[in-house]
């Protein structure tokens, strides 16, 4: 794509990042979306912290994040194929209103006194499953609401920069929330929340995609997803270090009660702080991202933030003071949200449109399928040897895995060539 006029590289004003706020569509879905993620955080940390406090089990924390996140390993494959054939817009309508269902469950039972251990597996599954299909389908989702494809990187870097301004308040609002009232109440405002994303979804105007109109079998569909991105070299290459990193370091977020109880001796509002810190240092990366232009040389940048998102983790293990494990989770979640960025850009910009949802639900599952065997194994590791330690291991597997990926970087780029298109 030909540059005209000053690079936005170098001149990444305000007009500049928030260019994909012109169309209609996606203005209505970055506030609805906005609001909406800001209670999903707001329920995330209740739930880890409402785990821990019934049951004082390190372990049980990370069988209720895999009973969350289990369902998309099993299902999103086959989500990928229905968001290549349904009309996208409805699944997420459908699956944002069973996603408030749950919430108001959630909420009923604490606010009751009546929640069990089991009540909390049996909703994160609940989620899980919707989660499933909704996150693939939002991926792809992204492309049909902006109205110039050359905004398609800005727009994904401001799709990061909403879920982790969430991120940033979400968590210190429930800190705060949980320590005042209880956790009964974030899930009650996480379910409010869902109306809005629900409404700009209804507001929307799109137009609808041209679906072949054929006999399709979905396991053959599944087939042709999956050979398509094995064979995709670039894609393929992001996909296994994805793996590595929601297997070893996504469920870095399982052992931060934990840490912020027993290491840090703090309550809610210090687990609340530290996810705020990953927040910010992920929001940065978000705005740094959606001021780029074009997806030229992100590829360089994969290898080099997941090395930071692991010596991060390795950091925060040693650290004992909270000022700087704040500072050091930061400099994670930075790393962390850079890699997760570039890749989804990469991927979304090398894709072919008819397989966009299948490949999508294999980038979701990459680090959300795979996590909740990470989450079961932070919580059995970290049962034995200790949190601080479970997160210095994980932090060396994704330096390693970096390491592997710049090693493999000379292929990849033959593969690009030529460069990235912009669809």
């Amino acid at each position: 794509m030909s540059n005209q006029g000053p690079s936005t590289k170098n001149s990444p004003g305000l007009r500049v990042i928030l260019r994909s706020l012109n169309s209609r569509n996606y203005r209505l879905f970055f506030a609805g979306q906005g609001i909406s993620l800001i209670g999903t955080w707001m329920q995330n940390i209740a739930m880890s912290w409402l785990v821990y406090r019934l049951t004082n089990s390190v372990f049980l924390l990370g069988v209720v994040t895999f009973a969350g996140d289990i369902p998309a390993f099993f299902i999103m494959p086959f989500a990928g194929v229905f968001a290549d054939r349904w009309n996208r817009r409805r699944i997420l309508v459908i699956t944002q209103s069973l996603a408030m269902i749950q919430a108001f469950m959630l909420s009923v039972l604490v606010l009751t006194g009546k929640v069990q251990v089991w009540h909390l597996v049996a909703l994160a599954v609940f989620l899980g499953v919707i989660n499933a299909f909704d996150m693939p389908t939002r991926q792809s989702f992204v492309v049909e609401m902006i109205e110039k494809k050359e905004d398609l990187v800005n727009a994904i870097g401001l799709n990061s920069t909403i879920f982790n301004g969430a991120r940033l308040v979400g968590p210190s609002i429930a800190g705060l929330l949980i320590a005042a009232v209880g956790e009964g109440w974030c899930f009650l405002t996480n379910g409010f929340s869902f109306l809005a994303v629900i409404a700009a979804l209804l507001a929307m105007r799109v137009n609808e995609r041209l679906i072949p109109e054929k006999d399709y079998d979905t396991l053959r569909g599944l087939k042709e997803g999956l050979s398509y991105a094995y064979n995709h070299t670039p894609i393929k290459s992001i996909l296994l270090l994805l793996v590595l990193i929601g297997l070893v370091g996504m469920p870095y977020v399982v052992l931060m009660p934990v840490m912020a109880r027993d290491i840090l001796r703090g309550g809610p509002y210090t687990l609340g702080f530290l996810m705020g810190a990953a927040g910010l240092g992920a929001l940065v990366s978000a705005l740094r991202m959606a001021s780029r232009s074009d997806a030229k040389g992100l590829e360089r940048y994969i290898p080099l933030s997941a090395a930071l998102f692991g010596a991060g983790l390795i950091a925060v293990s040693f650290s004992k003071f909270f000022p700087l494990s704040l500072v050091l989770v930061l400099a994670a979640g930075f790393g962390l949200m850079t890699q997760f960025t570039c890749s989804n850009t990469l991927i979304q910009t090398l894709v072919d449109d008819d397989k966009r949802g299948r490949v999508m639900s294999l980038y979701t599952m990459a680090f959300r399928g795979i996590a909740p065997f990470g989450s079961l194994l932070a919580g059995a590791m970290a049962s034995k040897i200790g949190a601080p330690r479970t997160l210095l291991i994980g932090g060396a597997a994704c330096i390693l895995g970096a390491l592997l990926f710049a090693r493999n970087l000379p292929a990849i780029r033959a593969a690009m060539h030529p460069p990235a298109k912009i669809i």
